[in-house]
């Protein structure tokens, strides 16, 4: 393994001077809705934006309309969107950007290219994620949502849940199963589902946060076309694999990075007399978000990438995130009940260990996969 290099050259330096000037002077002074057709509204006109001035895209590929940038620029560029608290990259343009997007470009047809990627890059389109199942969630692989073939059309039945901004997207990641014959990964197809087609409902799913982030989505006999298969017909596993790469590898950068600034902003609100129990919490959980950016960087610049760092990351923010949310809730006293910046924080966090993959699926990963252990028993 070749070591990791993180010293920053006067040309990266430069590069963070400029992401740092452009996002304090264009980012966005009011708050983000946070659901409904103002929410899109806000993201798409935030995501404009960055496009028009070239801010969007910028690991993508060159010739899909990106700006290749290596892992080290965009690491800066998340740090300073951190630190300008610019819009959170987990709005309803997320998925198109950093799951969709990359895997329509690296497995989709020229005609898919073509159509999709300049609509997602600009935010005219916005993509929502249709995996999860009422009895496949972190087992993905027992999904049960069917397409039948019928000449050159998917005829798709089934329901899916979590779908985070169904209710106002315009297409669909869907992964179904295509082979009636078929168990666990096989048999699988990764399509783009239009969600204007007829035989489609999408019904809001309200957290304890108040707000409508996720849906479910029910298919009645929805005929989408067979061209809009992402990959061949039945290999869908190994498309959806691709998904999740880019989604455990970059797509999360933003938020861990963001845990930092995060915790800063923790303790100017607290600021803790030294020595005390208040100020040694917090001094721990400013340790901790420099061990995820640090993690950060290793997954990011490590070559070659092993398959199975994210998890690593992964499961470390989500509980990390949680603690800190919980100590701002401690710091604030009934006080907090008023604040909804940190409140609804905290009330977000709890699903910080559930998507994405539990916790409880993370460190079976890492057991397995990275420490070698024997397999839990499947029953």
């Amino acid at each position: 393994m070749n070591a990791m290099q993180l010293d920053m050259t006067a040309e990266d330096e430069a590069f963070r001077a400029q992401a740092r000037d452009w996002l304090i002077h264009n980012r966005p002074t009011a708050p983000a809705p946070r659901e409904g057709q103002a929410s899109r509204t806000y993201a798409t006109d935030w995501l404009a934006k960055c496009a028009a001035a070239g801010w969007s895209g910028l690991a993508w590929p060159k010739e899909y309309g990106g700006h290749g940038l290596s892992p080290a620029r965009l690491l800066i560029w998340y740090e300073e969107y951190a630190r300008a608290r610019a819009p959170s990259p987990l709005d309803c343009t997320f998925v198109a950007l950093n799951h969709a997007g990359p895997t329509v470009f690296a497995r989709g047809t020229e005609a898919q290219k073509a159509f999709h990627l300049p609509r997602i890059l600009d935010g005219r389109s916005i993509w929502c994620q249709g995996f999860s199942e009422p009895g496949a969630g972190s087992d993905l692989a027992s999904l049960k949502t069917t397409g039948r073939i019928e000449g050159d059309h998917l005829v798709v039945n089934g329901q899916k849940i979590w779908s985070s901004y169904a209710d106002i997207a315009d297409y669909q990641e869907l992964l179904i199963r295509t082979d009636p014959g078929s168990k666990r990964h096989k048999g699988l197809s990764w399509v783009i589902c239009d969600m204007t087609l007829p035989g489609i409902t999408v019904r809001p799913i309200r957290n304890m946060a108040g707000v409508t982030h996720f849906a479910e989505v029910f298919y009645d006999d929805v005929r989408i076309p067979l061209d809009a298969v992402v990959g061949e017909v039945n290999d869908g596993w190994s498309v959806a694999m691709t998904t999740l790469a880019f989604e455990r590898r970059t797509a999360a950068m933003a938020l861990q990075l963001d845990l930092s600034v995060k915790v800063e902003e923790l303790i100017a609100l607290a600021r803790p007399t030294p020595g005390t129990a208040t100020a040694e919490r917090l001094a721990d959980l400013r340790a901790e978000a420099a061990g995820v950016r640090a993690m950060t960087y290793r997954t990011a610049l490590r070559d070659p990438d092993t398959p199975f760092d994210g998890s690593l990351v992964r499961l470390t923010f989500a509980e990390l995130a949680q603690r800190i949310e919980r100590a701002a809730m401690d710091v604030l006293g009934p006080d907090g009940l008023t604040d909804s910046h940190w409140t609804h924080g905290y009330l977000e966090s709890y699903s910080e260990t559930i998507a994405g993959g539990t916790a409880e699926i993370q460190r079976n990963i890492i057991a397995e996969r990275i420490l070698g252990l024997p397999r839990e028993a499947r029953l």
